[in-house]
């Protein structure tokens, strides 16, 4: 077992960082795919049932969101802090973090869970619901509230093994759900006539399914940290170490929350047709996004344990070949998506109305993805390295600081075109307040070896 742990030290810190980020890379952006081709699928099986149903779906997209904010916010925390750990050698504490992490996180999905069942139809009209979405939406979300511990979970286990550098086996866990989700949907919906419901009931299982999975590594010690009883320690310095690196994923995924809620409610103005059209912009958008958002997965482990190692150079090695490699795939996807904008929207809704509001959305969203790897990149730098102030800033500027004060504005003065625009505007001026936190950033880093500047 020493040799086994040796060696994946020595593939962390030693192997070319090129080669490495790739090879974690792949199984991450795999999982980040299939898992969203898994909701472009769910979505497009939904919306053969008519369009107050497939805006049903963006709506209580909402509502997943936050549930993957809190599984960011512990999982994220607890693997930054987790690949730190190994980095310098400390698997003690690597499994405390890992435990605390994973309980926290099912305790207070429970708790969202059951506040969410007992304010039902007045959560889901917050959510941006029309009264003629709502009735799909109730019987879709709870089946969503039922699964809420499993799917939480899911995210804090796959964020403990990504930053463990265990990227294939979160792989596994992911993919398995997401593939069975999309082979049950068409039959629980269709053969079985179970309609929304169906896609709610496919939805939960395939989550209890991930999560037997993936808590299956643990049980059988494929990792370095270990989740057990004798690390349960609800020690106030762990807890605050870990929700304090996690925050800024919290943040960012609790703004991409509020922003689909206030999209929702922007878009209801103009019918169901505007509120379904930009529920499928944004779940094809995000799908490309995906790819960048995998390929930096890949990156963290290699900066976080790398910067626990103090081996700085390959934190600036790996971040300047991820920036690069993610500019090109996103580039590369962003041409193809804007040339067959219509004939994609169509796929999903093959209504006049949708297909006008929607293929003009999301020809320019790509031009908003080509300024996208960067904010990412920069967010996933700070909080890899424990940078938690920087890190809560930069998760600020997309979905928070710009987008909603822009949507807002937009959609006042300018209607639809405002909507429709805000994501471009948004992704172009993080990119230019993100910039300048990065050159601070490794300008301070010493040489390797050396004790940090703080």
């Amino acid at each position: 077992m020493s040799r086994v742990k040796d060696s994946r030290y020595r593939e962390m810190t030693e192997s070319p960082v090129g080669g490495l980020v790739i090879k974690l890379g792949i199984p991450t952006t795999i999982s980040m795919l299939v898992t969203n081709i898994y909701n472009l699928a769910d979505t497009y099986f939904v919306s053969q049932l008519g369009t107050s149903a497939s805006g049903a779906v963006g709506i209580v997209f909402g509502f997943m969101i936050v549930l993957q904010s809190i599984g960011f916010l512990f999982g994220s925390g607890a693997g930054s802090l987790i690949s730190r750990c190994l980095g310098n050698r400390d698997e003690k504490s690597a499994g405390e973090y890992a435990t605390v992490s994973v309980v926290l996180a099912v305790v207070i999905s429970i708790i969202v869970g059951a506040l969410s069942f007992i304010f039902l139809d007045p959560f889901i009209m917050f959510l941006g619901s029309t009264s003629t979405i709502l009735p799909y939406a109730r019987i879709y979300i709870k089946c969503i509230i039922f699964a809420s511990p499993f799917m939480v979970s899911c995210f804090v286990l796959n964020n403990i093994l990504r930053y463990e550098g265990r990227a294939s086996l979160a792989m596994a866990g992911l993919v398995s759900g997401a593939v069975l989700n999309m082979v049950l949907d068409p039959i629980l919906i269709f053969h079985y006539n179970m309609g929304i419901a169906g896609a709610g009931i496919a939805t939960a299982f395939s989550q209890f399914i991930s999560f037997c999975i993936l808590i299956s590594f643990f049980i059988m010690k494929k990792t370095q940290s270990r989740l057990s009883i004798g690390n349960l320690t609800l020690s106030p310095r762990k807890i605050f170490d870990i929700v304090s690196i996690g925050f800024p994923a919290l943040a960012r995924q609790g703004l991409q929350s509020v922003s689909t809620m206030l999209l929702n409610n922007c878009a209801a103005v103009y019918g169901d047709p505007a509120v379904a059209a930009m529920s499928i912009v944004t779940r094809i958008s995000f799908m490309v996004f995906a790819v960048g958002l995998g390929i930096g997965q890949g990156y963290q482990p290699i900066c976080g344990f790398n910067y626990g190692a103090k081996i700085y150079s390959r934190v600036k090695k790996a971040f300047r070949f991820t920036l690069l490699l993610g500019e090109t795939l996103l580039g590369v996807f962003a041409v193809i998506i804007f040339l067959g904008a219509p004939q994609l929207i169509i796929l999903f809704r093959d209504d006049p109305m949708v297909v006008e509001i929607g293929s003009v959305a999301l020809r320019l969203q790509c031009v908003g993805l080509l300024f996208q790897p960067l904010g990412v990149m920069a967010n996933m730098t700070f909080q890899s390295t424990g940078r938690a102030i920087a890190a809560t800033v930069s998760s600020l500027f997309k979905s928070g600081l710009f987008f909603i004060p822009i949507l807002i504005f937009g959609s006042h003065f300018f209607g639809l075109k405002g909507i429709q625009t805000a994501q471009p505007i948004s992704d172009l001026l993080t990119f230019f307040a993100s910039l300048p936190l990065l050159i601070y950033f490794f300008s301070r880093l010493p040489k390797d070896g050396e004790d940090l500047n703080n």
